[in-house]
């Protein structure tokens, strides 16, 4: 059983505010799965009874469009809490969560989190902060995807990308998405995508690598991107 109390990714969210009692309660009620990339960690609808905090690793939290397509809403890492915006509300889940890149999860059952939450104010407030923070992103995300032009929300995600996730030593982009999956954050046709993607390559922008991504220019992109 991995130590809670020796876990970096604990520091990185709401669950730092936990004593040392609540973290030995944590531990033992605590489950981790490795889940491989494109598996899913739950689904739209499903009722997860929980959180999963990840530990390891990169995914996606995404719906499904009216039309079939897989909407990207927010690409998560370590440290990240997935779930807990249904489990205050008791609802399903709103939003799937799979891996983009092989994860490892633990899944905290709700009446643990929900403990923790009626008996340690400042867990509960960091929850609370932390949902709020979501939604706030979410807003945000809308306000871009109608006064931002396509183009821009392209440099924007490429940024962010690089940003967020690193780069490889090749310096390529770590986090390797399919062009299906650029489109749908970016919120255009993959067909659309794809295009542009040649265009910020013949204008020295990036270099595409296969299927990898390669940033060449992040001052130009940061321009662009404004």
């Amino acid at each position: 059983m991995n130590k809670c109390d020796q876990c970096i990714v604990r520091q990185l969210s709401s669950l730092k505010a936990l004593n040392k009692d609540e973290v030995v309660k944590l531990a033992n009620s605590k489950t981790t799965y490795k889940i491989k990339k494109g598996d899913a960690i739950f689904e739209e609808g499903e009722v997860t009874n929980g959180v999963f905090c990840i530990k390891d690793g990169v995914g996606k939290l995404s719906k499904l469009s009216a039309n079939g397509k897989d909407q990207i809403v927010k690409l998560v890492q370590a440290g990240e809490l997935l779930g807990q915006r249904s489990m205050i509300s008791n609802e399903p889940a709103n939003l799937s969560a799979k891996a983009v890149a092989d994860m490892e999860v633990c899944f905290i059952p709700k009446s643990e989190i929900l403990h923790f939450f009626n008996n340690n104010n400042q867990f509960s407030m960091n929850l609370m902060q932390s949902v709020c923070e979501d939604l706030k992103e979410s807003e945000n995300d809308k306000i871009a995807l109608v006064q931002k032009t396509v183009k821009q929300r392209l440099a924007e995600t490429l940024l962010h990308l690089h940003d967020t996730f690193g780069e490889n030593e090749d310096k390529t982009l770590k986090v390797q998405l399919t062009r299906e999956e650029l489109a749908g954050i970016i919120g255009t046709a993959t067909e659309s995508c794809i295009r542009l993607l040649s265009d910020f390559n013949k204008l020295d922008l990036i270099e595409l690598v296969g299927k990898k991504i390669m940033l060449k220019n992040i001052k130009a992109l940061k321009k662009m991107a404004e």
